[in-house]
């Protein structure tokens, strides 16, 4: 979209969910919540090939969870300019933190916790559905300062989980209806999604990118080269509409 038709739609906001890069926890399949890692040579590499690409975008104001891979990530990026959200932090995986599928397989707190469609409580971490809930609470503070601060462009630096729990919360089709579940928004190290989020509380209806930004389209990828997603803010009730033309 040029950047004039931002400009065109009033409390428009270009929002970049972007995942951290790699750490040595990611490259062994671990669950990775609490344990604040630092990225891994590998997820530093990773970074800078897509930074020399010029992938990601100028803001005006970058939103980061406080632990290490996430704020190392938008240093490379970004550089400066951050602020922490706590409630952006991945989830508590308890027992089975910094620990792989195979390193748990004789675990039966764990078949229990696979048996449960991953629905019950971490065993002495978190509850799924508490976690989803309090990233939401954080995507919320973030445009709720934005808006306030007439910010026009963010990025949101924060882990898996916690875009999933975004997407999952607001992702909706051309009629409404949910677009998929929470493991269908997973997305990689480095990678993310670019929403468009408009105030549409003056009735001036459902806005998403694209050459007709008055029709709601379909299907998006969250690869570096090709993030699009569109998310519509009402007075209360925000969503996100998927754009067509997506991989």
């Amino acid at each position: 979209m040029e950047a004039d038709l931002y400009e065109e739609i009033n409390g428009m906001i270009q929002l970049y969910l972007i995942r951290h890069s790699m750490t040595a926890g990611n490259l062994k399949k671990r669950y990775i919540g609490r344990t604040d890692e630092s990225l891994c040579p590998e997820g530093i590499v990773l970074l800078e090939s897509y930074i020399q690409k010029n992938i990601y975008p100028e803001v005006q104001r970058v939103y980061v969870s406080p632990m290490k891979r996430c704020m190392e990530t938008a240093k490379l990026i970004f550089k400066e300019n951050f602020y922490e959200v706590e409630e952006l932090r991945e989830c508590d995986f308890g027992i089975f933190e910094n620990k792989n599928y195979k390193e748990l397989s004789d675990c039966p707190e764990y078949q229990a916790w696979i048996d449960s469609g991953g629905t019950m409580t971490f065993p002495g971490g978190e509850n799924p559905e508490e976690f989803r809930k309090r990233c939401v609470r954080g995507f919320e503070k973030v445009i709720k300062e934005c808006r306030h601060d007439q910010i026009k462009s963010v990025a949101v630096v924060a882990h898996g989980g916690t875009i999933m729990s975004i997407m999952d919360r607001y992702a909706r089709d051309e009629n409404g209806q949910p677009d998929g579940s929470y493991y269908d928004y997973q997305v990689k190290n480095g990678e993310g999604y670019e929403l468009i989020i408009a105030d549409v509380s003056s009735g001036d209806g459902r806005i998403c990118a694209g050459s007709d930004i008055w029709r709601s389209g379909m299907a998006v990828s969250s690869g570096a080269d090709h993030w699009q997603m569109d998310i519509v803010f009402g007075k209360d009730t925000p969503e996100v509409c998927r754009r067509s033309g997506g991989e």
